[in-house]
């Protein structure tokens, strides 16, 4: 029985990047956090968790390993902290009877192949696809299919690495030989890549948390994309309204896929585009958006995922008193802004006073520069190459577009590249 004198505590498994809201999330509500990774070093390709927030660090070891020195703690829950801890974190909470998705379906929440044919097996609205190691392969699918473009992927990957939408069978060859054979940022080798059929429609991101099959939702957030080459880019996302079309589609459309998936706890961050045969999945990771900034997301929704998370975990009848089955509220107009860019060098220096003109606009809440000074910097074509992020709010729309364009502006001139590298570049 847990001791009365000690606080809970909450096991985060690989919190990197966004994962670092969560032990503030947990520490409001008065929990403990202890951190495990799934991998025998720290994955530097990621932000790194700061393990000062923790009661404790458990070192890597085998499940079971694992599973018997987190009993000592007596945990609450297990959470995967981002995309490369969901499996682990599966595993633990089904070793330590604690509320968990199981085992049963964790490749499927994964493998961007098991992901949809797990919803195609359910009667799910879902891409077509085919996965193979041999690029030939590929390509002879998407002739066969006669239905051009198509989109190639990685089998696990995040934030578009490795996505192209290709539009003949020479695209999709050089789309797949660029991806065989490499590592993703998650250190697993690409031995098979993944064609699908391409969804026609506008793309939105949606993020939820559940606790016993109940779920809260965090919103809605149209996403704003432009094809350069083979390649998708984000520009930005703005939020949706609750109760107006496509969100009700697109939240009865999530119920659907959370339950073939079988996630019934924890948080997800999910993409979808709504076809005109209605919403069908991208893909969908089970744990926390990378796009979470809590203070912002309390100000345009009145909620944010990581702090819902660790409600309904922590307190999870709150939790689905106030939460469960109910939208989000739109609080103001918002949009998060992912700056592009053609420079090809090393970074030498921030432009400071650039800096400080984007955050000086009317709608702007924060704006992080993405490189430091020693960093390569290089021409944008996906999500971890953009190099500025912004998020803007304002209860006008107009002085967001009028704020969106000046950043455009000056996002090019935030760096100063040093000379050599550009000559050498």
């Amino acid at each position: 029985m847990r001791s009365a004198q000690k606080r809970p505590v909450a096991v985060l498994v690989d919190a990197y990047t966004s994962g670092n809201h969560l032990p503030p999330a947990f520490a409001k509500l008065d929990v403990d956090v202890v951190h495990v990774q799934s991998t025998p070093e720290l994955m530097t390709s990621m932000r790194l968790p700061d393990l000062t927030a923790y009661r404790a660090a458990v070192p890597y070891g085998t499940p079971a390993e694992t599973a018997d020195r987190l009993r000592e703690f007596d945990p609450v829950c297990v959470v995967a902290g981002q995309e490369p801890g969901v499996e682990l974190a599966d595993e633990l909470s089904e070793l330590l009877g604690l509320p968990t998705n199981g085992t049963a379906l964790s490749r499927a929440r994964r493998d961007k192949y098991e992901m949809i044919e797990t919803l195609r097996r359910a009667g799910v609205r879902c891409a077509d696809q085919l996965k193979s190691g041999s690029a030939e392969e590929l390509v002879d699918w998407a002739e066969r299919r006669g239905e051009y473009p198509v989109v190639v992927k990685p089998l696990s990957s995040a934030a578009t690495d490795g996505v192209a939408v290709c539009r003949g069978p020479e695209e999709v060859r050089k789309a797949a030989e660029a991806v065989l054979g490499t590592v993703n940022i998650f250190g697993e080798r690409n031995d098979e890549v993944l064609v699908q059929s391409f969804l026609q429609g506008e793309e939105y991101m949606v993020d939820f948390v559940s606790y016993a099959g109940q779920r809260g939702s965090c919103g809605i957030w149209q996403y704003h994309k432009r094809l350069d080459g083979t390649h998708r880019i984000y520009d930005r996302d703005s939020i949706t309204t609750p109760g107006s079309s496509p969100e009700p589609e697109i939240t009865a459309y999530m119920h659907e896929v959370l339950d073939a998936l079988g996630i019934q706890y924890g948080p997800t961050h999910a993409e979808v585009i709504v076809t005109p045969q209605g919403p069908a999945l991208v893909e969908i990771g089970a744990r926390l958006s990378g796009g979470v900034l809590p203070d912002f997301h309390d100000l345009c929704v009145g909620v944010n995922q990581a702090d819902l998370t660790a409600l309904a975990y922590a307190r999870p009848q709150e939790f689905l008193d106030r939460y469960a089955g109910r939208p989000y509220r739109k609080l103001t107009e918002a949009s998060q802004i992912f700056a592009a860019t053609t420079l090809d060098g090393v970074v030498d220096s921030l432009d400071q006073d650039v800096l400080a003109q984007i955050q000086a606009l009317e709608s702007v809440h924060l704006a992080i520069p993405k490189l430091a000074p020693g960093s390569r910097i290089r021409p944008t074509v996906d999500l971890y190459t953009a190099t500025l992020v912004v998020w803007t709010r304002h209860d006008s729309t107009e002085v967001l577009e009028r704020d969106y364009a000046r950043i455009q502006e000056l996002a090019e001139r935030v760096y100063l590249l040093r000379e050599d590298a550009k000559a050498a570049a």
